[in-house]
C-alpha cells in the first residue's frame, strides 16, 4: 500500500468559510442552484494549523520580497518559505521558490498529501441562506453622533436636528451588507503519498533543497536512502514517529474556522473513512436521490464495504440512518491511521 485515502464528513451550521461576499460557493448545472464550499487550500492550511499544533511547533517563517521602483514605490517581489523539511508544515505541505532574475535553480516539492475542497455530500444537503444584519446601538443613551458636512466640519446638535426634520432616519443603527451563510453536510477527501512523505528527494537535476540544507539533513541523522524518485533523505525513525501522531491527530481534528466571531459553528465530524482503494472510500460515505421524491437526497454511511475502515460518531445518528455510532468513534480512527502511517517501511522502499 503506497497511498492511504480518507473521507470526511462534516455538518456545518449557519457560518461562512472562504468569504466574498459572505460565502464563497460554485454553481451545479445538474440541480440548478448555488452550493458553498471551501477550497482545498483553505483545507489544506487548517490542516496544517492543526498538525502545527498537535506537535507544539512553530510553522516555517515565511520570506516576502519587494523592489523599490524608481518612483519610490513598493512592486510586489517573490513569496517563498523555508525549503526546509525540518519543519513539518514543509515536509508535509511542500514548498516552491523560484528566484528572480533565473540565476539561482528553482527548488519544488510537491505536498506528500493531496486535498479536495469541502464540498457539498450533494448539491441538496447543503447551500446557503441570505441574513440582513443591522448593527443597533439605538437603546443605549450615551451614545455618540458626530455628523460632518460637506467640507468634513463637525455639526452641532442643533445643526443634526435641524437636518434630520423630515427624514425618517435613526443615527444610531447601521445597516449591513446582506451576506450568505453555509449550512449542511460537506466531504473532503486527502489522499497520502506513503512514498514522499517523510523522503525528500535529492536528485540534482529537479532539485527539491539547496545543498547546504541536505548537507544539514544529513548531520541532523536524515537517512540516505532510495525510492521511486531517486535518491533521497529520510526522516530519522523517532521524528517520524512524533509527526506520525500530530499528522494523525490533525487529519482527524481540523476544522475550517470563520474570519467571523459571529458565525462560528463546531463544524462537528459525523463520520469518516480510511481505505486505500479510492472508489471504495467514495462509496462509503455517499448519498443517494430518494425514489419517492426527486429533490431529495439522503445520505448514506456503509459500514459493509470491505476494505474500507469506517467510524461514526454519536452526533450522526441525527442526520443519518445508522446503527454504528460510537462516543470513541475519533479517537478510533485516529488510532488507525498511526497504525497504518506506521507500518510504512519509509527507509527500505525499493527492497
Amino acid at each position: 500500500m503506497n497511498t492511504i485515502y480518507i473521507r470526511t464528513l462534516k455538518r456545518a451550521e449557519h457560518t461562512v468559510f472562504c468569504v466574498t461576499d459572505g460565502q464563497k460557493t460554485y454553481y451545479d448545472p445538474q440541480f440548478d442552484k448555488y452550493i458553498p464550499y471551501s477550497s482545498g487550500q483553505q483545507v489544506k492550511r487548517s490542516l496544517i494549523d492543526s498538525l502545527c499544533e498537535a506537535i507544539n511547533q512553530t510553522p516555517s517563517p515565511t520570506t516576502f520580497l519587494f523592489d523599490v521602483n524608481k518612483q519610490k514605490g513598493l512592486d510586489e517581489g517573490e513569496v517563498y518559505g523555508t525549503c526546509d523539511p525540518t519543519y513539518a508544515d514543509q515536509l508535509f505541505g511542500g514548498w516552491m521558490k523560484a528566484a528572480k532574475g533565473g540565476k539561482d535553480r528553482t527548488l519544488k516539492r510537491r505536498s506528500p498529501l493531496s486535498i479536495s475542497a469541502m464540498r457539498a455530500l450533494h448539491p441538496l444537503l447543503a447551500g446557503t441562506t441570505r441574513e440582513n444584519m443591522t448593527f443597533d446601538r439605538s437603546e443605549r443613551s450615551n451614545n455618540e453622533v458626530i455628523v460632518r458636512d460637506e467640507k468634513g466640519n463637525k455639526l452641532s446638535e442643533e445643526d443634526i436636528i435641524s437636518f434630520l426634520e423630515g427624514k425618517d432616519r435613526s443615527l444610531s443603527r447601521k445597516w449591513i451588507k446582506p451576506s450568505n451563510k453555509a449550512t449542511g453536510l460537506f466531504v473532503a477527501d486527502i489522499a497520502i503519498d506513503l512514498r514522499r512523505l517523510f523522503s525528500v528527494t535529492i536528485n540534482s537535476f529537479e532539485p527539491e533543497m539547496a545543498d547546504s540544507t541536505i548537507e544539514k539533513l544529513k548531520s541532523e541523522g536524515w537517512i540516505e536512502s532510495k525510492n521511486v524518485f531517486g535518491p533521497c533523505l529520510v526522516a530519522p525513525k523517532t521524528l517520524r514517529d512524533e509527526w506520525i501522531k500530530g499528522l494523525a491527530k490533525a487529519i482527524i481534528d481540523w476544522k475550517i474556522t470563520s474570519n467571523q466571531a459571529r458565525t462560528f459553528s463546531l463544524m462537528d465530524t459525523l463520520a469518516l473513512s480510511i481505505s486505500d482503494n479510492a472508489n471504495l472510500i467514495a462509496g462509503s460515505i455517499r448519498a443517494k436521490l430518494s425514489e419517492e421524491d426527486s429533490d431529495k437526497a439522503e445520505p448514506i454511511i456503509d459500514e459493509s464495504l470491505k476494505g474500507v475502515d469506517t467510524f461514526i460518531t454519536l452526533q450522526a445518528g441525527g442526520y443519518i440512518r445508522t446503527k454504528g455510532e460510537k462516543v470513541n468513534a475519533l479517537e478510533t480512527a485516529e488510532a488507525k491511521l498511526i497504525e497504518l502511517l506506521s507500518a510504512f517501511d519509509y527507509e527500505n522502499q525499493l527492497k
